[in-house]
């Protein structure tokens, strides 16, 4: 949040845990929200961009898709496959399969995306920017990591 707070833009931060957000206060909105055992909060709300990251719960995407407004831009980095190997989280559940967030992005027009190993923790992770814009398709790039 304080980075893109730091750049100009209006920012809402939602997390279920108050004490985190409370900390994000100062740099925009915060939303205070159980997303995954509650109704979505958000649901006339739409955005320019939407930023996730180390969360998965898929079945939340479709209302997260709906939220990001015409030309807003998806950043989204979770982990995936193989990360059981050298850590936490684990379960089948919180790891993403192979290339799993190029399909749940399949209607956005992808512009990157990352799949592999990082360090420093060790982890596998998958990485995508993508845009709800039809007009003019772009040509995902894709990354060794």
């Amino acid at each position: 949040m304080r980075h893109l707070a730091a750049l100009g833009h209006s920012v809402l931060g939602v997390d279920h845990n108050a004490e985190a957000l409370a900390a994000c206060a100062p740099w925009g909105e915060t939303l205070c929200a159980d997303l995954e055992n509650a109704p979505w909060p958000l649901v006339d709300r739409r955005f320019g961009g939407i930023v996730v990251t180390h969360y998965l719960w898929r079945a939340l995407w479709p209302q997260l898709l709906s939220c990001l407004a015409e030309g807003g831009v998806l950043i989204y980095e979770t982990f995936a496959q193989g990360n059981e190997t050298v850590g936490k989280p684990s379960r089948p559940d919180f790891l993403l399969r192979h290339g799993e967030l190029l399909e749940v992005c399949r209607d956005l027009h992808v512009v990157a995306f990352e799949e592999g190993f990082l360090t420093t923790p060790d982890r596998f992770v998958q990485r995508i920017v993508a845009v709800r814009s039809p007009a003019h398709p772009i040509h995902p790039i894709r990354y060794p990591l």
